[in-house]
């Protein structure tokens, strides 16, 4: 191969003097290449045909779980569908927030994009958990004292109104983009430069590295993260009513012998069968019996009075 030279011309501002040197051109091709290999996920990369069909593929099979979780919880206990909506549609739009801006951190900070963004999505995973859970808990008292029961996460009125759930819904993403500024802080320690340069080092495919960055890592983590997240918004009790025991378990017993009524509770799981008939036939000989003994006394205590 040819050895191409490229010559510089530059003057020297003490002197006055102009000097003359030559560069290798294959040199500077070498380390130009060197620069694009270590960097290989690029800015914009994230953002690009690939890196959007792994995002919304991504979506649809983490609000997948979040169906699933409903049909794992008992039948008794089990949300209606626009109480779930209401209650998963908040952890849409927070993660949505965080998602955004983890792409956009990444691009702003130096070196490869992907690195920085599963830094960040790891960090959101776990510190972040921990932070948010903590927001919600201090946003929650703070509602309870306030007296702002529209704010009460899980609890939209009866029947549900769309405001609560817009504010419920306002609430849960300032308390989001509150963690990501910690988490952001947190990312500007040194200590992250490293981990940044060792933790995709073994992989050199830029394509292989967006789908492992935003689909495989995040498909596991995310579904988790959802189910958890899911418990701290949802109502913590939701008993669905049952007509069966909305009726009235009070029974009435009417005794012929003495024309009185007597009302008594049905013990639990009592359907009203043969035994309260058959009680009832005792009751009300014994109460007939009762009844002939007094006719009986008071006779002979009158036919004493008589003689």
């Amino acid at each position: 191969m040819d050895k191409v030279v490229l010559a510089v011309m530059y003057r020297d501002v003490s002197s006055g003097h102009v000097h003359h040197t030559e560069i290798d051109s294959q040199l500077v091709s070498e380390n130009v290449t060197g620069l694009a290999s270590k960097y290989h996920c690029n800015h914009g990369s994230l953002m690009g045909p690939l890196g959007l069909f792994v995002q919304g593929l991504l979506a649809f099979v983490a609000f997948t779980s979040l169906i699933v979780k409903r049909f794992c919880e008992p039948k008794l206990e089990r949300r209606p569908w626009k109480i779930w909506f209401f209650d998963t549609s908040k952890q849409v739009f927070g993660a949505m927030v965080i998602h955004f801006a983890n792409i956009f951190l990444a691009d702003v900070f130096q070196g490869d994009p992907c690195t920085w963004y599963i830094i960040n999505f790891l960090l959101d995973s776990t510190i972040g958990l921990i932070v948010i859970y903590v927001g919600l808990k201090i946003t929650q008292c703070v509602v309870r004292v306030k007296g702002w029961d529209t704010l009460v996460f899980g609890e939209y009125g009866k029947p549900p109104q769309c405001n609560a759930w817009m504010g419920q819904c306002a609430l849960y993403i300032i308390v989001m983009i509150f963690e990501k500024i910690v988490i952001t802080l947190l990312v500007q320690f040194h200590f992250w430069e490293k981990v940044r340069q060792v933790i995709l080092s073994p992989i050199k495919d830029e394509q292989l590295e967006v789908v492992i960055v935003m689909f495989i890592v995040p498909l596991v983590v995310n579904a988790i993260q959802f189910w958890v997240v899911d418990n701290f918004l949802m109502r913590k009790k939701w008993k669905k009513t049952n007509n069966k025991n909305s009726k009235s378990d009070t029974s009435i017993k009417y005794f012929a012998a003495t024309n009185t009524l007597q009302y008594y509770d049905k013990p639990e799981g009592d359907d009203g069968s043969e035994s309260d008939v058959l009680l009832s036939l005792d009751e009300d000989s014994e109460m007939r019996h009762r009844n002939g003994d007094g006719n009986r006394s008071d006779a002979s205590e009158a036919n004493n009075l008589l003689t």
